[in-house]
């Protein structure tokens, strides 16, 4: 079975690399092989917590 990947894009304006690293590479940083930026993979994002009502009743 294939390790999972995380696809990210290189920062890098004149490299723009899509790279696919493993996913326990999350919260890291890695090297582009392209251009030799450093990039921090995301962490995981989990489930975005529902917004608080807000009270601004007039």
């Amino acid at each position: 079975m294939p390790q999972e990947t995380v696809r990210i894009m290189c920062p890098n304006l004149t490299c723009r690399k899509i790279l696919a690293v493993p996913k326990s590479a999350r919260g890291r940083t890695v090297r582009c092989r392209s251009c030799g930026t450093s990039i921090r993979v995301p962490p995981e994002s989990g489930p975005k917590p529902a917004p608080a009502p807000s009270d601004s009743q007039s």
